[in-house]
């Protein structure tokens, strides 16, 4: 066998590593690699070169039809298979453009009361409570909290800084007064358990966009530590380095839904429950709605609005003809 021969990779390392190459994050690429899996165990294996149009309608079809999943769901699948087709094959499917996206039903954000919010906080302890005030009073995402650094959050301004939001976007959103103190209280014993880390040859944590190579001190510097680390040292999936990667968000969707039903409160509600109130109780409270879209990040007002939709200002001063 010829020593320089470099055997073609298989259809599935090659999408993962496209990916990376296009900072992909690895919960995208864990979707993105199980539709393409479906789609093809779907169509009996064939591989997709061999395949088109008609196949992908017939499989967006069968998700639709037979499997019932949601919009976003299928417009999960149906962007999994662009990307293949386009970014890893070089394969362009000029009457896919003609395949009608399912367009997500328009639905009202579900909202606390100030009652329920505290009713709820009160059944959350320790990182739990932190987390979920900061959801709150910061109105952040649940991924957006458990990823914060230690660098991103300024005591003397009151500000966090969110890098690589949704749509890898940097915001400026407020940190709540009322939680610097605790919040200073839990950065003291995360110090104390990165400091452990380093003492056992450990302490690294993820850096985004090959900043590891550019610092390579980085790493291990405080700033850069997560501010809710995991409970464990794990091992990267992409490096295999074994490093404290940040607290999962299942543990925190678990608590919130307990404490949801400890407060007999019987709304469908989740931790993004608290972005919502968020925004919604400072619109009650006459903040301006460009500035509620900053401090949320949305990239169209249109999207801020539906919170005029659920305020309790929406119908003030009209009567319900049952009460003439």
């Amino acid at each position: 066998m010829n020593p320089d021969f470099q055997p073609k990779p298989k259809l599935l390392d090659e999408v993962r590593t496209v990916m990376r190459l296009r900072h992909m994050s690895i919960r995208t690429e864990e979707a993105y690699v199980q539709w393409i899996k479906r789609f093809i165990v779907f169509h009996d294996k064939r591989h997709p070169r061999e395949m088109g149009e008609a196949e992908i309608r017939d499989f967006l079809a069968y998700l639709a039809v037979d499997q019932k999943v949601a919009a976003s769901t299928q417009n999960q699948a149906m962007a999994a298979l662009l990307f293949l087709y386009r970014e890893v094959l070089g394969k362009e499917l000029p009457r896919l453009n003609q395949i009608e996206r399912p367009t997500k039903p328009k639905r009202l954000p579900v909202v606390f009361t100030r009652q329920e919010v505290q009713a709820v906080l009160a059944h959350l302890q320790g990182t739990n409570h932190l987390v979920v005030s900061l959801l709150y009073g910061s109105g952040l995402r649940l991924l957006e909290c458990l990823r914060l650094r230690v660098k991103d959050v300024d005591f003397q301004t009151n500000q966090i800084i969110v890098r690589d939001g949704k749509g890898e976007k940097d915001r400026v959103t407020m940190l709540p007064v009322s939680l610097k103190e605790p919040l200073r209280g839990h950065l003291k014993k995360v110090k104390r358990l990165h400091e452990i880390d380093l003492g056992e040859g450990f302490g690294s944590v993820y850096l985004p966009y090959a900043l590891a190579r550019k610092y390579p001190q980085a790493e291990k510097e405080w700033g850069w530590q997560y501010i809710f680390p995991a409970p464990t040292r794990s091992v990267d999936p992409r490096s295999g380095a074994c490093r404290r990667h940040h607290l999962d968000e299942s543990g925190v969707q678990k608590a919130v839904k307990e404490a949801v039903r400890m407060a007999d409160i019987h709304k469908p509600g989740s931790c993004h429950s608290f972005r919502h109130s968020f925004a919604t109780h400072l619109l009650e409270a006459g903040h301006d709605i460009r500035t509620i879209q900053e401090l949320l990040g949305h990239a169209d007002v249109r999207t801020t609005m539906i919170y005029t939709h659920i305020t309790v200002n929406s119908f003030r001063g009209v009567i319900s003809p049952l009460d003439r």
